[in-house]
């Protein structure tokens, strides 16, 4: 209804011309993806990571993801970054999760919508934009038999940059139903 008079007596065509869009600080947002792949005769899945090609974690291993471009949805967002990174395209995805912890990137005030597939097949993939390289780094049974990554933390207690440690648990619980969420 828009003739519909709020509180202040506007309507919402008075009350858009003169809202202020920088009244409320605003999130850069990001999408992060966690591409499982189990082929057959494979015994435990592995997941695509990318080492990162600059600043910040410059050379850590972390999951394919990027910046939303302004009118983008973050599923195309999520299509886009994972063709980019890796070379993989044509993937569905399902929506895992929304990070927004404070403090989770460095760079400022950063929210990411994390998508995950898992994939029965083995996609060539290759490095492109700004990961310098790819892998395909399996995973092994966890304590409460969940999957994870079989590498050394550093001495932040992380294997991946950013939160992906987080998210990449996440998706494991999400698409294999194994283990708990959270920290």
């Amino acid at each position: 209804m828009t003739g519909s008079l709020d509180k202040n007596g506007l309507t919402e065509e008075e009350f858009l011309r003169q809202y202020d869009p920088d009244k409320y600080p605003k999130p850069s947002l990001t999408a992060d993806i966690v591409v499982f792949r189990q082929a057959p005769g494979e015994e435990y899945p592995s997941v695509l990571l990318v080492r990162r090609g600059g600043h910040p974690f410059l050379g850590r291993w972390a999951l394919p993801g990027g910046f939303a471009m302004r009118d983008e949805p973050l599923e195309a967002t999520a299509a886009r970054e994972l063709e980019e990174e890796t070379g993989v395209k044509g993937v569905d995805m399902i929506l895992t999760g929304v990070y927004s912890e404070p403090g989770r990137d460095p760079r400022g005030w950063v929210a990411s919508a994390a998508y995950a597939a898992l994939l029965h097949t083995v996609p060539e993939a290759r490095a492109g934009d700004d990961a310098s390289a790819v892998r395909w780094a399996p995973l092994v049974p966890g304590k409460d038999a969940a999957f994870r990554l079989d590498e050394t933390p550093d001495e932040n207690g992380r294997v991946l940059a950013f939160d992906h440690d987080r998210i990449l648990k996440d998706a494991v619980r999400r698409i294999f139903g194994l283990g708990r969420t959270g920290k």
